[in-house]
């Protein structure tokens, strides 16, 4: 057996540290995200969804679930509100029936294109947060240290996933006159 190389209170100190940062920040996180997509009558778990499914482009029911960081059940369940209101589409593949698969449809992609375009940095505290750090260095804080945890707790899948839908955006869309707008298909760059 290996000797520790932390002791029990510097441990204690470094998961009471992150479990208060992370709350306070989710509180924040939370109160802006569901003023952000209120006006469209969603909610964060309906609209994650929505994200993830235009992100993995028909994504099994665990994918939204394992990305999504929620329940199988709470991802099917609210996949399925959004299929009733049009927003998303299921479908089984013929070579694996056992899983569900869902599907922006056009209005789903609609809303959540139009969700980008309404987007107000402004109005959201973590990047108001973040902001006088640009400021003074010249880019945004780096993630590198919490992404390396959250990797190490959900492994290289969910950080691959999330690195690809940040990559997307980068690829996919412009800003146009203080708003996010995606590239028509004559403009994208092929690879």
């Amino acid at each position: 057996m290996t000797e520790k190389q932390y002791s029990m209170k510097e441990a204690l100190l470094f998961s009471q540290r992150i479990a208060q940062i992370s709350k306070a920040l989710w509180k924040s996180i939370e109160k802006d995200w569901q003023q952000w997509i209120k006006p469209f009558d969603l909610n964060i778990n309906e609209h994650h969804i929505l994200w993830i499914s235009y992100h993995l482009n028909g994504a099994s029911i665990s994918d939204v679930a394992k990305f999504g960081v929620m329940h199988v059940s709470t991802a099917f369940n609210f996949s399925k509100k959004l299929e009733e209101r049009g927003l998303l589409q299921f479908s089984k593949k013929e070579n694996d029936k056992r899983n569900t698969y869902v599907q922006l449809t056009e209005k789903g992609e609609s809303v959540l294109l139009e969700l980008m375009e309404t987007y107000e940095p402004d109005k959201n505290a973590a990047f108001s947060g973040a902001k006088p750090l640009r400021d003074l260095y010249g880019k945004f804080p780096e993630v590198i240290e919490m992404m390396a945890i959250v990797r190490n707790i959900y492994g290289d899948d969910f950080m691959e996933i999330f690195e690809r839908s940040f990559s997307k955006i980068e690829h996919d869309f412009v800003e146009e006159d203080g708003k996010i707008k995606k590239k028509n298909p004559v403009d994208k760059e092929y690879v």
